[in-house]
């Protein structure tokens, strides 16, 4: 990227005029360049003169133009500008962005890849709920982050496995296991008594019926065996859910595989061996409040039976000291705001850099249609299921308004406004404008028109080059998200450049009388349709051809 050329260049000046004694010799800040606000202010700008200003006890004028002056232009920038405060400008030359069109068309698909990641080997362990029942809302739109979010890692250079953790241990199991035993003697006529706290939902019955249609009574006395089939059709169903959402996982991963091998016992020695279990009332506590936490967290019962955090703690030192991940990023649900820092602290105590675990919570969402909050399912009476949103708005729709807000926000999905054929409505309006353009390309074929060679020079009219720019945007949306983890600026990236797109097709017609004028032009439009296309695929998202 040129943007990465021009910070070489900013840290060169630097160093050049602190040799030069310009300016004293201070610690050099991060040189950060970024798109203006104001595109009048050239196309790339940077503040590190307005950083070193305190530093150096200097004006920060004084120091841009000691910078400034020795930076040399380098290929494709017209001119290299000082404006107060203090902001270094870059403006990039016409003739440069004009033969990005066929530095486009010469990648094609991967258009966007960054080598930031180096190869390292990421984790993204996202959706993970319990295999009790259907998935709802809130766990659509944590599977909808985490899976962009690991194809925007991918793109970034970064080794990516992504990783559905299955809690298939544990009292929550047991429960479902001794409530779906329940209906299934209901449904034969015996009568068995629902377990306190266990699970009544409307499923349940859907679930034992069909044992009953396809196995008879052959679970009567057995329980167990009952149970685990039970969980097998929960985790086929949600698999199924998720691969209908365009979310799929390398790997599932078992929480009962932690006992059956040596990582519990293992992780809990380390803990012990390194003084920060204590026993208190029967149980054995993890020691969080030495560490800094407001409260000891329990590991073990006094039943001697092992809590989630235990299960949790072994199956991070499986992630980092067994699989050697380089960093493990967690996506959780909002009621799990409260665990972050302990197991930050926990890794700590396992002698892993916490840092190395990063964790987003995924805030709750309100389905709405128009002003009216959805609260139940109009078939079940129950909370909505993904599979209900999904029926009447979409996949694609899900995906696109799951990741259009930070997930840190909560969200108002409006279910109306998702399904509307208008540019009303986001989703509508990006896929339109991949079917317009595959509908342009199309008609040039009709027509024959070959435009494999085109004079990109032709190309000088103000929408045409504000769409080559937005489109040359995208390896920096793509770094700026695997930086910050926040997805969100994707669906905003491809509203925008629809946008922009939609304008040039309004001001320039494509197909015209000037042959060379039209094959600059599909080249440009082609140009267009493998960015957007990309952008639609990074979210999981179709790019219809027609429409």
């Amino acid at each position: 990227m040129i943007k990465d050329e021009l910070a070489r260049l900013v840290e060169q000046a630097l160093i050049e005029a602190q040799d030069k004694k310009l300016m004293p010799a201070v610690a050099m800040p991060e040189v950060i360049i970024e798109r203006p606000q104001n595109p009048e202010y050239g196309d790339y700008a940077c503040a590190v003169a307005l950083k070193l200003a305190r530093l150096t006890k200097m004006n920060p004028m004084q120091i841009g133009e000691h910078i400034a002056g020795l930076i040399q232009c380098p290929p494709g920038c017209e001119k290299v500008e000082l404006v107060p405060p203090g902001f270094i400008n870059f403006s990039l030359t016409e003739g440069w962005l004009r033969d990005q069109v066929g530095a486009i068309l010469s990648v094609g698909d991967r258009f966007g890849d960054i080598a930031a990641g180096k190869g390292k080997k990421i984790q993204v362990e996202f959706v993970s709920v319990n295999p009790t029942g259907p998935l709802h809302v809130g766990h659509g739109r944590g599977a909808v982050l985490g899976s962009a979010l690991a194809n925007i890692l991918a793109a970034a250079g970064y080794t990516v496995e992504r990783e559905y953790y299955v809690n298939d241990a544990g009292n929550q199991i047991n429960l479902f296991h001794r409530s779906l035993y329940a209906r299934y003697c209901r449904e034969l006529g015996r009568d068995e008594p629902m377990p306190e706290g266990g699970y009544v939902g409307d499923y349940m019955i859907d679930i034992a019926k069909d044992i009953v249609v396809k196995k008879g009574k052959i679970y009567l006395d057995k329980p167990d065996e009952l149970g685990r089939l039970g969980m097998d059709m929960v985790i086929e169903s949600i698999q199924a859910d998720l691969e209908r959402l365009g979310v799929t996982f390398d790997v599932w991963f078992s929480e009962k595989s932690l006992y059956e091998g040596k990582q519990y016992k293992t992780a809990m020695k380390l803990l012990k061996d390194g003084g920060v279990i204590v026993e208190k009332e029967g149980a054995l506590w993890f020691a969080s409040t030495n560490l800094g936490e407001d409260k000891d967290n329990v590991l073990v019962r006094s039943d001697g039976s092992p809590t989630y955090f235990a299960s949790d703690v072994a199956y991070h030192y499986n992630k980092f000291v067994e699989r050697k991940f380089d960093r493990v990023i967690n996506i959780w649900g909002a009621d799990h705001q409260g665990h972050v820092s302990r197991m930050k602290a926990v890794v700590g105590a396992l002698d892993i850099d916490p840092d190395r675990l990063q964790i987003i919570i995924s805030q709750m969402v309100t389905l709405k249609r128009g002003d009216t909050v959805v609260r139940a399912s109009k078939r079940t009476g129950e909370m909505i299921t993904l599979r209900e949103l999904m029926d009447e708005v979409g996949p694609d729709a899900c995906r696109f308004v799951f990741l259009s807000r930070s997930a840190d926000s909560q969200m108002d999905f409006d279910m109306e406004l998702a399904v509307k054929q208008s540019a009303e409505n986001p989703v509508y309006y990006v896929q339109y404008a991949h079917a317009r353009i595959c509908s342009i390309l199309r008609k040039a074929k009709e027509e024959g028109i070959k435009f494999g060679k085109a004079d990109t020079s032709l190309l000088t009219s103000e929408p045409e080059i504000e769409l080559i720019r937005k489109m040359l945007e995208l390896p920096e949306v793509i770094e700026q998200t695997s930086k910050t983890l926040e997805p969100h600026h994707l669906p905003h990236y491809s509203l925008d450049l629809a946008t922009v797109f939609h304008n040039f097709y309004e001001k320039c017609r494509v197909v015209t009388d000037d042959k060379e004028l039209t094959k600059a032009r599909l080249q440009l439009v082609d140009a267009t349709r493998i960015v957007l296309a990309r952008v639609l695929r990074l979210m999981e998202m179709a790019a219809p051809e027609k429409m």
